[in-house]
């Protein structure tokens, strides 16, 4: 793993779950829908000389199906999932990741970078996934905000997680144009 670009390995694994769930079916088996996306994406990859990335990873992918195959496993989109995330994205890199998310605090950024931030690194906790995290997520964003935004923002009880932000975003750019016009009156 030395040597390795943390954001090339995220920007893989986000450009092979994009392709995962944007294909048609193919057929009613999932697997075969899996190394259809599969063989398709890497070679586009190859095709348009993306990087050696791409040829590493169709190696690894067919030695991998070749392993899953003999020991009786069937290759769903998580058994894939799983597999990718051990040899491109190891535990250990992606509990580093949670626990930068976990500490996250608005601090000097705006609203709009300490929500791409937040989005960046919640990919990598799992606890947000899917539709039952969504409370948990706004929570944890609430809670990172500047005090002074978060102190207005919290009594609306804003449940959606993108409507707080935008929220939040509109409170800043408010706030910075009223601290603007004091401050231009004054002088």
């Amino acid at each position: 793993m030395a040597g390795r670009n943390d954001a090339v390995i995220a920007g893989a694994l986000e450009a092979m779950a994009q392709a995962l769930g944007n294909q048609p079916n193919i057929g009613e088996n999932e697997t075969e829908r899996i190394f259809y996306v599969m063989d398709c994406t890497l070679e586009k990859k190859v095709r348009y000389g993306t990087n050696m990335l791409a040829v590493e990873a169709e190696d690894w992918w067919l030695e991998t199906r070749q392993r899953l195959e003999v020991a009786g496993e069937e290759v769903t989109r998580v058994v894939f999932r799983r597999e990718f995330l051990r040899k491109y994205f190891p535990e250990d890199v992606r509990g580093k990741k949670e626990i930068k998310f976990l500490e996250l605090k608005q601090g000097s950024m705006s609203v709009t970078a300490y929500a791409a931030k937040f989005g960046e690194l919640a990919k990598f906790y799992q606890h947000y996934d899917g539709p039952t995290g969504e409370f948990s997520k706004y929570i944890k964003f609430e809670n990172g905000l500047h005090p002074e935004i978060k102190k207005t923002i919290s009594y609306q009880k804003i449940q959606i997680f993108a409507d707080l932000v935008d929220s939040c975003r509109i409170y800043e750019e408010d706030n910075t144009t009223h601290y603007k016009m004091i401050s231009e009156k004054r002088s």
